[in-house]
């Protein structure tokens, strides 16, 4: 009974070494120490010691910290069988339940999209913006623009006529019919319609004004012509300069100056007579055999027809 007694007295304390080594979590091995040393130490100790664990843990210790995983969120509306857990009650989202913004909120956005397509939209939204919009062409102004300017082409060149400028001065030139077969046809210069000298405008209307004359020369000229200078009735301020009318000697085709059968002049005041007789030596002995002086309108009668001549007021006074 004793020998009893004593046997467990003898196997307490390794029991209870036992159930207190067990109790503790078995701390960590450096990487480097051998196994071999281990088991030995092992088998030298008492029998009352606990076997070591075969594996070791990389990590562990009574430092180490608890990490916590994340809950999953599921982002989609409707719960499918690949979802790994349910999503806690507070991290659904009812779509009913979001606040949607009403029409106060993106009004003034809408105003401004639709002021790049409406430009009266700016009146509708309070705005005072000024749009600067393109203005029509309308077909009336694009056949006033045509009458405005007329092109013609003088000497195989094209010129622009501003029929603006040369309007109140159009009369200087005129049809006066035909005479001998009725093939020949008569042109009226008018010299009291040309444009005074002293206006500032004077070269801008000459140089266009002799741009028409040459033109309407060719379009009314078909044969033989004669031109009838008529210069009663104008004062030295709008008779014409001898360098114009060199020019318009100079741009006239050929074939008009060819066809020129005679050049009167009604009414020659002693400038023109000087004039001629200055640059007679300079023009030639044809051009100056064509030019005729007609002191009144009963002797311009007497060599052409007067029916349809158009003779200026200020001249018959």
């Amino acid at each position: 009974m004793r020998a009893v007694k004593s046997r467990k007295k003898a196997v307490s304390p390794c029991s209870e070494t036992q159930w207190d080594r067990d109790s503790q979590a078995p701390a960590a091995v450096p990487l480097g120490m051998d196994l071999a040393s281990d088991s030995k130490m092992t088998s030298e100790g008492d029998d009352c010691r606990p076997v070591p664990p075969t594996s070791l843990p990389l990590q562990g210790g009574a430092s180490q910290r608890k990490k916590l995983s994340a809950p999953r969120i599921s982002l989609s509306l409707d719960h499918s069988e690949d979802d790994l857990g349910e999503t806690p009650d507070d991290l659904d989202i009812n779509v009913d339940d979001l606040d949607t913004p009403d029409e106060g909120d993106y009004l003034d956005y809408t105003d401004h999209e639709m002021d790049w397509e409406d430009p009266n939209a700016a009146n509708r939204s309070g705005t005072n913006d000024s749009y600067n919009t393109i203005p029509t062409y309308s077909s009336e102004e694009e056949r006033r623009d045509v009458k405005l300017w007329r092109t013609v082409i003088i000497g195989e060149q094209e010129h622009r006529i501003n029929m603006k400028v040369i309007e109140p001065f159009m009369k200087v030139v005129s049809h006066g019919g035909y005479y001998s077969n009725g093939v020949n046809a008569i042109i009226v210069f008018a010299a009291c319609f040309l444009p005074d000298s002293a206006r500032e405008d004077y070269h801008e209307i000459m140089e266009n004004l002799f741009l028409y004359v040459i033109s309407t020369l060719e379009l009314m000229v078909a044969e033989d012509y004669m031109i009838v200078y008529l210069n009663g009735a104008t004062p030295h301020g709008r008779t014409p300069g001898l360098g114009w009318l060199k020019k318009c000697y100079q741009m006239i085709d050929r074939r008009l100056r060819k066809n020129l059968k005679s050049f009167i002049i009604v009414h020659p005041s002693w400038f023109i007579r000087t004039v001629l007789a200055i640059t007679k030596p300079f023009i030639s002995a044809k051009f100056s055999s064509k030019i005729k002086y007609v002191n009144s309108l009963d002797e311009l009668q007497q060599l052409i027809p007067m029916d349809s001549i158009q003779i200026p007021e200020c001249i018959i006074k």
